[in-house]
């Protein structure tokens, strides 16, 4: 008997560890390879050129390497339900062979095929080689229901065996014996398009910064894994404004095209690990990364809602703004923070923005600032990101809005104290926002501030070149926080509660304000210094330099407890990025240097209201979201340092508050994990990580410590 087969390509854009393909070569007297411009991908207007372009580079490079095997990829335009029985009919297909989709549409879509397929006597064989273990297998361990929460996830994934080992490359002997008569006009029906075929404009569309295709992936994963030190030590490196750029050996988009094979990825770290370590046996925290892609694909693969608020059972229902003009300045870079313009700018211009930029982004577009539902986040990192995954990209921003798998909502990023801490010069912003170029370090984060005279010598006005910021993101947090307060305190489940017993309040003192001369780098080669010396505490009523906001009272009305003491998960959710760096989705790494908690009895209801002449005014209840008021320019209402100190007493009252409060903060956290240690025993899907917490406590203290040290060196 003749076997034709035809292998579908859809997303494992690559040769090697393909077993689909594989199995289409078994055995077979002809292989044709297959791409469908699918209408769901292709049609969408949801998709952004820069996308696009790294689909066709990726089909253009499969095509090529085809081409060195004495074949070629076949592009066919059209629906796939319309496209098959044409196909089937003209080239005789007896086989049809693709990759596993776990997604719902995927699941649903390819049902469809392998019904008409078996209507036109076709043997489908499919195979999964686009996630590391079964799904199915996993939600099967446990009790039926997909696994909620990371730990419990990687509790079940330590019980499986190891991944399937990854299969070669298809070679020329494979590829001779089941040779395909390429006709004369192929490039005519059945070539890779051209953007302007798609009806994209092309001119002065700059280059591309990620290159798509399984030669641009497989050279990149030799670059990531020549970093012998990093995958021997396994460390977590700092973030710096460094790590905000795209790197050369940055591999996301290549694992969410199926460019690159994440059992290739995950056995050649471990086999390194194990070179370097002497056969030890690496940690899962080394995969962390790959791990969480698959925790959100095992979460997604039954709810076909996954990506919705309504009809989504592990969503919680928040009743979010619609305001599509503040998601259109978003969206566009317009808010007036350079911070997150310039994270909105580089997401646009490149297609890829660093995993903590995306956290500053998505928590000031919904819980943190603008209140505006993660849905409409999420379509527009669809649009934009190379890597948006459907179930990662809804996955995450469901996580980062506390929507799902994620409830410390007390924890807010600021968007002006965060990017500060990770790029003190200020370069990033220079990159991304031109007109800021000439603002000296000390306004970079916050033009607004910036005294007329120097906004004219930056030739840029804030409000005439530049926007003012579109909220008092003092007031927003606070508002917003009382808001998930309120949506909380309904939820009967929200284990959350029990963890937030009374807490010392404890005063951090403020900090000297920035200067120019404590900032003074300015270039991607200067050295970059920690700047939690240089940021006030706190959060104030005006948009200031505090990474974190942290709520003054938690949901049951006690005051917050500290984030370190609270902090989940260290490792995050998003894809493989460029640095090894693995943080909670919530709360900034080394949470010592960027959070400054003033813990306070006073009612988060009362929020400082901003006003033309800035007063430091107070209002009894919660008032409107104040998008569009004008922020503060001082930080009314920052704790200082009493009048007569001096500042060698100031920093040595500093490190014996600093002291205790870090005494008190670990009494009360071993009081509150034993108060809930019962709730805990009854199973993980509510749980947190201790061991992950005890880690960034130590890690939070000798932080401290270093900073504090720093701090009177520069005073004395």
């Amino acid at each position: 008997m003749v076997v034709n087969s035809v292998h579908w390509f859809r997303k494992g854009l690559r040769l090697h560890d393909n077993a689909a393909l594989q199995e289409a070569l078994s055995g077979a007297d002809s292989v044709r390879c297959v791409y469908i411009l699918d209408p769901w991908f292709a049609g969408s207007a949801n998709v952004g050129v820069n996308r696009w372009r790294f689909l066709l580079e990726s089909l253009e490079d499969l095509d090529s390497s085809l081409r060195k095997l004495n074949s070629r990829l076949f592009v066919v335009r059209g629906q796939p339900t319309d496209v098959f029985p044409r196909l089937f009919k003209e080239w005789k297909v007896t086989r049809l062979t693709f990759e596993y989709d776990p997604e719902p549409y995927g699941k649903e879509r390819d049902g469809a095929i392998i019904k008409m397929a078996h209507e036109f006597a076709v043997e489908t064989i499919i195979r999964n080689s686009h996630t590391l273990y079964n799904l199915d297998r996993i939600i099967e361990m446990n009790n039926n229901s997909p696994p909620l929460t990371f730990k419990r996830f990687q509790t079940i994934v330590n019980r499986l065996e190891l991944p399937r080992r990854p299969l070669p490359s298809i070679t020329q002997q494979q590829m001779d014996r089941c040779k395909t008569q390429i006709e004369d006009n192929h490039d005519r029906l059945y070539s890779v398009p051209s953007l302007e075929e798609l009806g994209f404009r092309t001119e002065g569309l700059p280059p591309a910064v990620w290159k798509g295709g399984e030669s641009e992936a497989l050279d990149r994963l030799h670059k990531h894994l020549d970093r012998k030190a990093w995958v021997a030590n396994f460390e977590h490196p700092r973030v710096n404004m460094c790590s905000l750029f795209a790197s050369p050996t940055g591999l996301s988009p290549y694992l969410r095209f199926g460019c690159l094979s994440c059992r290739v990825f995950y056995y050649n770290l471990r086999e390194l690990y194990m070179k370097l370590r002497k056969r030890c046996s690496p940690p899962l925290s080394l995969f962390g990364q790959l791990l969480w892609r698959e925790f959100f694909y095992t979460a997604a693969t039954n709810n076909p809602n996954f990506d919705h608020m309504e009809g989504n059972p592990i969503c919680v229902q928040i009743p979010w703004d619609q305001n599509p003009e503040a998601l259109a300045k978003w969206a566009e870079g317009r808010t007036g923070f350079p911070w997150i313009d310039a994270i909105m700018t580089q997401l646009r211009q490149e297609g890829w923005i660093h995993h903590l930029a995306r956290h500053a982004v998505a928590c000031f577009l919904t819980r943190g600032d603008l209140w505006i539902s993660w849905e409409s986040g999420m379509k527009v990192f669809e649009e934009l990101l190379l890597d948006a995954d459907w179930s990662v990209n809804a996955g995450s921003w469901m996580w980062l809005s506390c929507s799902a798998f994620f409830q410390q909502f007390f924890h807010c990023y600021c968007p002006v104290g965060f990017g500060r801490r990770t790029d003190p010069s200020g370069d990033f912003i220079r990159r991304y926002i031109p007109i800021l170029k000439n603002y000296p370090n000390r306004y970079i984060y916050e033009p607004w501030n910036a005294p007329e005279s120097v906004q004219k010598a930056a030739s840029c006005v804030v409000g005439v070149d530049y926007p003012k910021p579109m909220i008092n993101h003092a007031e927003g947090s606070r508002l917003n926080i009382e808001r998930m307060k309120q949506v909380y305190q309904q939820l009967s489940h929200y284990r959350g509660l029990s963890l937030l017993a009374s807490v010392p309040t404890i005063q951090e003192e403020a900090e000297p304000p920035m200067t120019d001369d404590s900032q003074t780098s300015s270039g991607p080669d200067s050295p970059l210094r920690e700047v939690a010396d240089n940021e006030p505490a706190g959060c104030s009523t005006a948009p200031d330099s505090s990474t974190v906001c942290t709520s003054s009272t938690a949901p049951d009305g006690h005051p917050a407890p500290d984030p370190a003491s609270s902090a989940p998960d260290r490792s995050h959710p998003d894809l493989v990025e460029s640095e090894a760096v693995t943080s909670d989705p919530s709360v900034a790494p080394s949470t010592s240097t960027d959070v400054h908690v003033v813990l306070s009895s006073t009612p988060t209801a009362a929020i400082s209201t901003a006003a033309k002449d800035h007063p430091p005014a107070t209002t009894p209840n919660p008032t409107p979201s104040p998008v569009n008021q004008t922020p503060s320019s001082s930080p009314a209402g920052s704790p200082q340092p009493a009048p007569n100190t001096t500042p060698g007493q100031a920093s040595s009252l500093g490190q014996k508050r600093r002291g205790l409060s870090r005494k008190v903060r670990r009494s009360q956290r071993y009081r509150n994990r034993q108060s809930c240690a019962p709730a805990a025993r009854t199973g993980d899907k509510e749980g947190g990580g201790e061991e992950e917490m005890e880690e960034e406590f130590d890690e939070e203290e000798r932080m401290e410590e270093e900073t504090s040290k720093e701090r009177t060196e520069d005073q004395q």
